[in-house]
């Protein structure tokens, strides 16, 4: 199971970031972390943009709600989502 941190900013997660997938999609947990394929480039910040859509897509919140709180240039990040439960992200997450 995937530990969710909820502080007064919001519910922050670990992922793994696989870019150039053929899809975006949720493809399982690496550790204690989620693994996120995206079809985005790692190419001048397209992917972090793609992920962060994709988590507030996947989430139904706005996207201002969404950001990268660590890991802008590597594989492994910590998205942070503010206004939601932990328990709302789980099970928007389906883990």
């Amino acid at each position: 199971m995937i530990p969710l941190h909820s502080n007064s900013s919001g519910v922050t997660f670990a992922i793994k970031v696989h870019p150039r997938a053929r899809k975006n999609a949720i493809t399982g947990e690496v550790g204690e972390a989620v693994k996120v394929s995206l079809t985005a480039p790692p190419i001048d910040g397209r992917a972090n943009d793609a992920c962060i859509e994709f988590f507030a897509k996947l989430l139904k919140v706005p996207r201002s709600s969404v950001s990268i709180a660590s890991g802008m240039s590597s594989r492994n990040k910590v998205i942070r989502v503010a206004g939601v439960s932990a328990q709302y992200v789980r099970k928007g997450l389906t883990l």
